[in-house]
């Protein structure tokens, strides 16, 4: 699992996939999103604005698993 330091209170998940260098642009979030390969604390999440808080585990099929921290 990889930690993945945010500086602020929380953060949207298609900020967070650019964030954690996962996708390069905010297209490529919305597509992984669209096509059901990011879950969120072990649910599919399909809302390029979901909020994420400190704690929550993001799943990325073929790419890792996620924990949003706060330094």
């Amino acid at each position: 699992m990889h930690r993945v330091l945010i500086h602020t209170p929380t953060i949207e998940l298609g900020q967070f996939l650019k964030w954690a260098r996962i996708v390069q642009t905010g297209g490529q979030a919305k597509v992984l999103i669209a096509q059901g390969f990011v879950r969120v604390n072990g649910e599919v999440e399909r809302r390029r604005g979901r909020t994420l808080y400190p704690g929550d585990i993001v799943e990325v099929e073929g790419r890792g698993t996620y924990i949003v921290s706060v330094p």
